[in-house]
Formats: structure tokens, sequence, C-alpha cells
């Protein structure tokens, strides 16, 4: 069942409106990593996005597989 915009938009709620690490697996592609990231505040294109301070990513919830999601007091692990 893929997830909505609204459902991954609730699990960003981790975040609570500071930065983190995320790291989102897509199905059929790459993952995604993203460091310092930040949930935008949703617009009128319900097109949930990220950004890092440089870049915004846009993410489709829909092939979203799962997401990890580190904050200041539980960080991601390091991939060796």
């Amino acid at each position: 069942m893929p997830l909505t915009t609204e459902q991954l938009r609730a699990a960003f709620g981790e975040l609570s409106g500071q930065r983190g690490d995320v790291l989102i697996e897509f199905v059929g592609a790459h993952a995604c990593r993203v460091r310092n990231a930040m949930l935008l505040p949703a617009e009128g294109d319900n097109v949930l996005k990220l950004t890092d301070g440089n870049r915004e990513y846009l993410v489709d919830a829909e092939r979203v597989a799962w997401i990890e999601i580190g904050t200041a007091t539980s960080p991601l692990a390091e991939k060796s």
C-alpha cells in the first residue's frame, strides 16, 4: 500500500521543526540521503518538500518504500 503525502508528512513530524538527517528508500529507484533536512511547510501543490538549506528535495510519497529519520538526539548511523 503506497503512502500518501499526508502520511509521509505526519512521519516527518518526528523532526518537530528541527533539522535532522533523513534516508529515504524508494521503490525501484536509488535511495536518497538528505543531511540537515527540514520539512518545508505544506503548499497548495500537495508535494512533500525537504530542504537541506541549499537545495529542495521533492518527494513522491507513493514511491517511498521506507524512511529513516535521525534527529540531534538520535542521529542516523553512518554506513561503512
